[in-house]
């Protein structure tokens, strides 16, 4: 993004400028581990839920040994321990870090989207690479702080959207930078899924169950007390303090095609309309409006619309699907271009509009990739990693703009991404960041 530059003292100044955030500390960069024959030290952070599916990827490459394993949650750690004994374990990520910091050459972050940030950060100010699931942080100041220190330690960096090492989504990157629909005008991404609540906190609070440290899973998050099946294993993504919502989270791999195809960077503004906020979850039905600034493969200005719950995917695409015709899959996006209409349905391949299009011209060759092995051999010295935080931190940020206009619904939001400041409307500022607790 435009306005800033790569040096400690410009981070610093960025951090104090911003004011009330927990700015990420420098401290001198860790011994690097040994990686004895080639193969790389990792400590896994967050073994249940998506920990799993990134441990077993993992597991299936040849030049990979984790060495430590961290959960707030015993089970998951148990589970997860018991395919690599040799592995120390541990509930508090400090205390990993304090005891193998010389051990590990990289971390794979895993855990609920509110502690991203402060492990990421942690582990990269001792110079460990990193592997963060998406989305790349809780907010967009995290998501900028992480940015920037990636850039500053210099580390291999990896954002978990797996999605975007797949044959199809690389296709369509190809499709629409050789000017297959011609240039773009219009985006419309989508998701079915509702992962928001227009419930209010419920006022019944259960006992920490003994395999949860309940102040540990809280970490930089606001005190509360515990509610069983609300916060813990699964629902935190439909909380404000915790997730994202629907568009912060599988946004992230839906955006991800055309954002990366367009070569977006900061939206000029955005919008949002959806129920009131109650202060507790996002919303279970969100439609968002963009307006990013043109590139060399969009029209003069570009507008781009997301639904997500009961609004997705559209019943209707004006100038695409105005009669309801064509089947929409239930996730996916659509590209309206000056020659024709790109559709690519999550985890699919590319469709024209003309379907004759498409065959116009020759498939693009792309080579199977695997999204963990890409990072491993980054790590190692080989190759780069195709989703690092230069990339996965502008995106999130684009993103989780959206989630701020979802406080406000119906009201424009102007973003200056020099500053870093919502320009029209101050008080949605203070949803930008958020004070972090001690823990």
């Amino acid at each position: 993004m435009s306005g800033i530059v790569n040096s400690q003292s410009n981070r610093r100044q960025f951090l104090t400028a911003l004011g009330g955030v927990a700015a990420f500390s420098i401290m001198p960069t860790g011994a690097w581990a040994s990686s004895p024959n080639g193969r790389l030290q990792i400590a896994q952070i967050g073994a249940g839920g998506r920990g799993k599916g990134n441990f077993d990827s993992l597991l299936r490459l040849p030049n990979v040994d984790i060495v430590a394993l961290c959960d707030v949650d015993s089970n998951s750690l148990a589970e997860r321990s018991t395919e690599v004994p040799k592995a120390e374990t541990f509930r508090d990520y400090r205390k990993l870090f304090d005891k193998l910091g010389d051990r590990i050459d990289a971390v794979l972050v895993c855990t609920p989207d509110h502690m991203h940030a402060p492990i990421s950060s942690h582990a990269m100010e001792l110079g460990k690479h990193v592997y963060c699931e998406k989305p790349l942080a809780h907010n967009v100041v995290e998501n900028r702080q992480l940015r920037l220190l990636a850039e500053e330690r210099g580390v291999v960096t990896q954002m978990g959207i797996q999605v975007s090492a797949s044959i199809g989504q690389r296709m369509t990157v190809e499709y629409i930078k050789s000017g297959l629909i011609g240039k773009i005008s219009e985006v419309h991404v989508w998701s079915n899924k509702s992962w928001g609540s227009d419930d209010l906190l419920p006022v019944t609070t259960n006992p920490v169950p003994a395999n949860l440290d309940w102040g540990l899973w809280l970490g930089v998050a606001e005190e509360r007390l515990y509610r069983e099946k609300i916060f813990h294993p699964g629902q935190w993504r439909r909380l404000l303090d915790f997730g994202t919502g629907t568009l912060g989270d599988m946004g992230v791999h839906i955006f991800d095609t055309p954002y990366r195809a367009l070569e977006l960077t900061s939206p000029k503004w955005v919008r949002s309309q959806c129920r009131k906020p109650n202060g507790f979850a996002h919303p279970t039905s969100v439609k968002t409006e963009y307006q990013f600034g043109a590139t060399q493969y969009t029209a003069k200005s570009l507008k781009w619309t997301w639904y997500d719950g009961a609004n997705g995917p559209p019943s209707r695409i004006k100038g695409f699907n105005d009669n309801g015709t064509v089947q929409l899959p239930r996730q996916g996006c659509v590209m309206i271009g000056e020659k024709g209409v790109m559709m690519m349905p999550h985890m699919s391949g590319p469709q024209t509009f003309p379907r004759e299009l498409i065959r116009s011209v020759p498939r693009p060759e792309i080579d199977p990739l695997d999204h963990h092995s890409q990072w491993i051999n980054a790590c190692l010295g080989e190759g780069s990693t195709g989703s690092p935080f230069s990339y996965g931190g502008p995106l999130c940020e684009a993103l989780q703009l959206g989630v701020v206009a979802s406080r406000y619904p119906g009201k424009k939001l102007t973003w200056n991404p020099r500053s870093m400041k919502i320009s029209n409307f101050s008080e949605a500022n203070q949803h930008l960041s958020r004070e972090y607790r001690a823990f």
